[in-house]
């Protein structure tokens, strides 16, 4: 049967143009001049944070100089977090090793990049919770610690929608 018998009106797509490469920012333009964090003295310049100015090579016509709270700051003061870890059944022994190599692989993950972050590392009553400001360093973690403490299972489930927080349960196995 044919439309016009039925009455059926034609439905109209929502097709849009892909975006071009330079409109396809996940952020936006970038902001010009360089923008100092009130925080961590990290410095935002050219699209990128840096640890300080000493890395800049800022020339008399991006001299414009502003102060704000960094994306990760921003984060941190909201209570926000992007990667949560629950470590499940840590065998008491093993609970200051892991606060350790926690705090060691945010570090180092610092020095890399200052958005990269380690909020807290807290013991409470499920387990150990880490938080992180990157998804990706929270993966990455998880990754590390169920090799280096083989005898862990590992979920991982992402929340729904435009948001990308991920959550990872790390339980302990008993022998």
């Amino acid at each position: 049967m044919s439309r016009a018998k039925t009455g059926q009106k034609r439905e109209k797509w929502n097709v849009e143009k892909p975006a071009r490469k330079r409109e396809r920012e996940e952020f936006g333009r970038g902001q010009k001049g360089v923008v100092l964090c009130d925080g961590c003295g990290a410095a935002y310049f050219k699209k990128r944070w840096y640890h300080g100015l000493e890395k800049i090579n800022v020339k008399k016509t991006d001299s414009a100089v502003s102060f704000a709270l960094c994306p990760a700051c921003k984060m941190i003061k909201e209570r926000l977090f992007e990667g949560k870890i629950l470590l499940k059944n840590v065998p008491k022994k093993e609970e200051r090793e892991i606060l350790n190599f926690v705090s060691a692989y945010g570090q180092r993950a610092w020095d890399r990049d200052p958005m990269h972050r380690v909020i807290a590392a807290k013991k409470t009553s499920e387990g150990i919770v880490v938080t992180t400001t990157e998804n990706q360093l929270a993966n990455k973690m998880a990754r590390k610690l169920a090799q280096v403490f083989n005898k862990v299972t590992k979920e991982i489930s992402f929340s729904p929608g435009p948001s990308d927080i991920v959550y990872i349960t790390i339980t302990f196995t008993s022998n």
